[in-house]
């Protein structure tokens, strides 16, 4: 039987799991009830599990041969927003949402599960499930790693979806390269003197200090880093002094770096150390800038992206593959798997202009149009079925 046509008959189930997700969401590595959700589908389904990092679960699919793995991705965690759509299946946990569609990635890899369970006898090597928490947050993906998750080898390759209400549902759109920025965020810390703000010769203005600062960081992207490059430099957060009539001894400034190129990357963090400090220093301050890093950038693998691409034109029409020529500058941690083994993180339609579905990722009014999670679910069981049979190669639509 035709995969989509199997996955249609899931949508009933898809979108009661969907809702029963939404209804009871969770934040970060506090995702209990959801995960017992996940436990509970994968037993009745006889797909053993184990728990990683808390809240994180894999199951494993065997199939018929000791061929390769395909290791399959959802995040489950949600966000800190109001919900305000008003639907029957809104959020019942006050200020947390699943704003970024992560109870329908939890429903489509379900779904993937079942359609991939049920044809085992045929694959040619195992499936890995992952349901991963805290993608939001501090990132699910990595603890999961560092806990064991891929001590049995590494996969073949990996895929994850994540629904788009700007493509409209029936449609996927796919980037072969550079998908996703890296991010690094900076805390910095620029000291003067203070004093009467009505004699500022007697100290050393710490704002004035921050002034000068912020403006020539911006200069990195904007005069150091070649144009046909992604790069994102943001002060987004500036606070100093303690009244208007005195001049401040201390600001606290932070940010984010956003890279898509990891050479790029490191040019950036080293460029953005040297002029937060030397500025200041410059001007009679002292400054200290501390880093965090966080996510690797997202490169998808040409070869499991054509793939993708011809699972979905199988399944949706030749005209349903939209090409994402340029990466994003938002993060996702999938991005982990992704420096591991060739991937594909594909975006999934899921907007629908007639039913007011629209909104965007992370806004309190954020809802995807349901008849997507069977499609979703479609594409990555057939995407991971191709690559156990005929490995990693490029093939032509």
């Amino acid at each position: 039987m035709d995969t989509m046509v199997q996955a249609r008959e899931l949508s009933g189930w898809l979108t009661d799991l969907r809702r029963e997700i939404h209804l009871r969401p969770g934040l970060d590595f506090d995702l209990e009830e959801t995960a017992l959700l996940v436990e509970r589908e994968l037993d009745e389904m006889g797909i053993p599990f184990r728990r990683h990092a808390g809240t994180g679960i894999a199951g494993r699919i065997e199939g018929n041969s000791k061929g390769p793995t395909v290791l399959l991705r959802a995040d489950m965690d949600g966000l800190p927003v109001k919900e305000l759509t008003g639907r029957p299946y809104s959020s019942e946990i006050p200020g947390v949402m699943h704003a970024c569609g992560h109870d329908g990635h939890t429903a489509c890899l379900l779904g993937a599960a079942k359609l991939l369970n049920s044809a085992k006898d045929s694959l040619e090597g195992d499936i890995l499930l992952v349901f991963q928490p805290a993608e939001e947050t501090s990132g699910g993906a990595k603890p999961m790693i560092d806990d064991g998750l891929l001590d049995s080898g590494k996969p073949l390759a990996a895929l994850g979806l994540h629904v788009n209400p700007n493509l409209k549902v029936g449609t996927v759109g796919i980037n072969p390269g550079k998908t996703m920025a890296a991010s690094d965020m900076f805390d910095l810390v620029i000291r003067g003197e203070g004093c009467h703000g009505a004699e500022p010769h007697r100290g050393l203005d710490a704002v004035a200090i921050a002034c000068q600062t912020v403006t020539a960081l911006q200069q990195i992207v904007s005069r150091r880093t070649d144009p046909v490059e992604s790069a994102v430099l943001t002060v987004g957060s500036i606070h100093g002094g303690n009244g208007r009539n005195v001049v401040a001894s201390e600001v606290r400034l932070e940010g984010i770096i956003r890279t898509v190129d990891r050479d790029l990357r490191e040019k950036l963090r080293e460029e953005t150390a040297k002029m937060a400090v030397e500025i200041p220093k410059a001007m009679g301050g002292e400054a200290e800038i501390t880093f965090v890093q966080g996510y690797p950038p997202l490169i998808n693998d040409r070869r499991v992206c054509s793939t993708v691409s011809l699972s979905a034109r199988s399944i949706l029409g030749d005209d349903s593959v939209i090409p994402m020529d340029n990466p994003s500058m938002g993060v996702d941690d999938f991005a982990y798997f992704a420096e591991l083994c060739p991937s594909c993180y594909f975006m999934l339609g899921v907007g629908n202009g007639g039913k007011g579905i629209s909104a965007p990722l992370h806004s309190p009014y954020f809802d995807l149009d349901e008849s997507a999670l069977p499609i979703g679910a479609a594409i990555l069981a057939k995407s991971a079925a191709t690559l156990l049979k005929e490995g990693l190669t490029d093939r032509k639509p």
